[in-house]
């Protein structure tokens, strides 16, 4: 059964993981976890999760905009790590 495991987390897209952290991270921020959302009206609990899903999608585009800035930098060096004119 360990296979199917390893198979499934292969088609998971690669940040998968790094959004469930943020999401998990914006919803500590107001006190709450996944379990503890399930006490909560669902309009209440939609609105969160809407939220949570907005905060970790700014952040992993802003990690994705700071991995190009880092790419472009690192590109643009030659290999004596001297910028190259």
């Amino acid at each position: 059964m360990t296979g199917q495991n390893n198979d499934t987390s292969r088609l998971q897209p690669p940040l998968v993981g790094l959004e469930r952290t943020l999401i998990d991270e914006f919803l500590r921020t107001r006190g709450l976890d996944l379990e503890s959302l399930e006490s909560l009206a669902e309009a209440e609990r939609h609105a969160l999760m809407t939220e949570a899903s907005t905060y970790a999608s700014t952040r992993l585009t802003e990690i994705e905009s700071r991995s190009h800035y880092v790419d472009e930098l690192h590109g643009a060096q030659g290999s004596g790590g001297h910028p190259i004119k």
